[in-house]
Formats: structure tokens, C-alpha cells, sequence
């Protein structure tokens, strides 16, 4: 299949997803559903991501300028072990197989299965060659190249093997933020939406901040309220319970507002409705030491990635910072 034919059913596509077509009503549903974590308005969200900054015609052909190659002479065989903590995570995954022109075999996570298996079979509809183009298995078996995401665990399974071909593995990132106490209201509110969109499971979520000495949390508490209907959700209700009790019987300095709780903590990982504060005497080293920290996968605050972005990637915000498009020409 010709790029530009690839183009105009991916674009197709992105028409579609925001569409009312009633199946896909139908499919969102199911998903959410299937997967409780994935709330509607949360699958909405990253299906508007997508869209606006992956889907549209001239995003496209900008990014595939800036290849070298965008010609595979004779197609591979790409397995792709998708991820499932957010819906559609591993959507551009997707997308760079299918621009590259390469042959993609899914191995989908169990979270989050069936918003690509429809996505992909739309494409399949509109066009029988794409049949031959995207596939899914249980199994990914005799393919020539691999990109698989997934815990710190299963990468050590997956460099197992994978380690005999071109790949791509992905570990357990997060993202954090350095604050200076001269935050916005509005920097605030957006910080919120880096914190605890699709509940903090994304790996550019923040979960971590570094704030200088005397830092007042309270204007930051107050404006994280704005997720306090998360405490009606049960699942995020448990792990709320579950952590604050560890923290009292630990005998552990805390702060929370009936929602998510700051603690202070080392760990550049924190739980589901907790967020870890570490403070520092000067911002610069904080950002040098984190700069090239391989669990670091955004950095957000005043002259790094602005408030409330993290969940807005463009086409050239490659997870792990790896080019995986250039990875995909590179195999041919």
C-alpha cells in the first residue's frame, strides 16, 4: 500500500473516532465496561488526543518528511506487545508500523483489547489489503523486529525473547515536576490534570514533586478538590484507604484532602491516589540529576514541559525517547 494511501485511511480513521457512528458508541461502552479503569470521559480523552495530535493530514506528512526513507522495499513482520494501563496506549505504536509500511502483529494487553481490534478492523473494512497489513495474536512468534511495553518484569521476559532481533522494550516510567512556590492558579489546575488524569496510571503522569524549602502545599491541595468525585470510584477508593492506613500505622508524616495524599518520599514511583514531594535547594540540579534518569519520562514546570501537557504527545514525543520510526526504516 502506497504512503499516501496510508495517510488517507489513517486520517479516515481519526474521522471516524470522532464520530457518532452508533457501533462505536457501542465499542467505547464495551471497553469501559470491560475495563472500569477505563472511565468514558477518560477514553474519550485520549481517542481527543489522538486525533488532534496524531490524525490529521498535514501533522502526518510532516513527520514522515522528516525521514530519509519512507519507502520499505520489502516489508518485515513488526510484533508489537501493547501496554494497557491508559485506553489506547499503544496507539502510536500502531501508527509508526503502519506509516513505515511494515507488517504489525498485536499482541494486546487484556486491558485494553478492544478499542484497537475495532479501530483495526474499520481500517480492514475500508480498505481488504489492510487485512494483510495488521493481524493480532496470543503468541508473537517468527517476526523479524519486536517493540514491547510493559513492566520491569516482563522486559527482562521480553529481552529474553527478544534479544536475538531488532527491538524495542520498553520498562516502568513516570513523569514528575519541579515547582518554585510561583505557580499559577491555572498552572495549578493543569498540574492537577498531569497528576491524576486516567487516575495517575500513565507513565506521564506525575507522581513525584520537588518543591523548594517551606513550600506551601495547601493552594495545591485545594486545587487537586477538582478530583474529589475519584473517592465515589471504588477501585481508587481502596487504594486511598489502603495507603493512608500504611502511612498512619507507619507513623508517616502525610498530607491529603479526602482524595489523594502527598507524603514525602524518595521514590520517583508512587501509588494510585498518592503523590511523593521531595524538596531541594536549587531547581537546576534537580533538573540535571533527572535530566538522564532512565524511570523519567517527562519533566514538567517553568522552562520544561508546561503544566497540564503531559497527556497532549506529539508525533515526535517518542516513549523512552527512542525514534521508533527510525527504528522501523532502520530493520528494512
Amino acid at each position: 500500500m502506497e504512503l499516501q494511501e496510508r495517510i488517507k485511511l489513517i486520517v479516515r480513521l481519526g474521522e471516524f473516532m470522532q464520530s457518532n457512528d452508533d457501533e462505536w458508541q457501542l465499542i467505547k461502552e464495551k471497553a469501559s465496561r470491560e475495563n472500569p479503569w477505563f472511565m468514558p470521559d477518560f477514553i474519550e480523552l485520549s481517542i481527543k488526543n489522538i486525533v488532534e495530535n496524531f490524525l490529521q493530514k498535514d501533522l502526518l506528512e510532516k513527520w514522515i518528511e522528516g525521514y530519509t526513507q519512507k519507502r520499505i522495499l520489502i516489508p518485515k513482520k513488526v510484533g508489537v506487545v501493547m501496554a494497557g494501563n491508559i485506553p489506547l496506549v499503544g496507539f502510536h505504536d500502531f501508527l509508526c508500523v503502519w506509516m513505515s509500511g511494515h507488517h504489525l502483529l498485536i499482541k494486546t494487553s487484556s486491558k485494553d483489547e478492544i478499542l484497537i481490534h475495532h479501530l483495526s478492523n474499520k481500517l480492514i473494512e475500508w480498505n481488504k489489503e489492510s487485512a494483510t497489513i495488521i493481524s493480532f495474536a496470543e503468541t508473537l512468534k517468527n517476526c523479524d523486529a519486536y517493540i514491547a511495553t510493559g513492566s520491569n518484569n516482563s522486559s527482562r521476559y521480553f529481552e529474553f525473547y527478544f534479544n536475538k532481533y531488532p527491538n524495542i522494550i520498553r520498562r516502568n516510567r513516570t513523569s514528575v515536576a519541579i515547582l518554585d512556590g510561583t505557580e499559577t492558579k491555572e498552572e495549578l489546575n493543569a498540574l492537577a490534570d498531569d497528576i491524576q488524569l486516567y487516575f495517575g496510571l500513565g507513565c506521564r503522569n506525575v507522581t513525584k514533586l520537588y518543591v523548594p524549602k517551606e513550600y506551601d502545599f495547601i493552594k495545591l491541595l485545594d486545587t487537586l478538590k477538582r478530583y474529589d468525585h475519584f473517592a465515589d470510584f471504588h477501585k481508587y477508593k481502596h487504594n486511598f484507604d489502603y495507603h493512608l492506613a500504611l502511612l498512619i500505622m507507619g507513623n508517616k508524616y502525610y498530607m491529603n484532602n479526602g482524595s489523594i495524599i502527598l507524603t514525602e518520599n524518595n521514590s520517583l514511583f508512587s501509588p494510585v491516589s498518592q503523590v511523593h514531594y521531595e524538596y531541594f535547594e536549587n531547581a537546576e540540579n534537580v533538573f540535571y540529576s533527572l535530566k538522564n534518569n532512565n524511570d523519567v519520562q517527562c519533566i514538567v514546570g517553568h522552562h520544561q514541559i508546561p503544566f497540564g501537557k503531559t497527556q497532549q504527545p506529539s508525533l515526535t514525543d517518542y516513549a523512552d525517547g527512542i525514534d521508533t520510526l527510525q527504528f522501523l526504516f532502520s530493520i528494512n
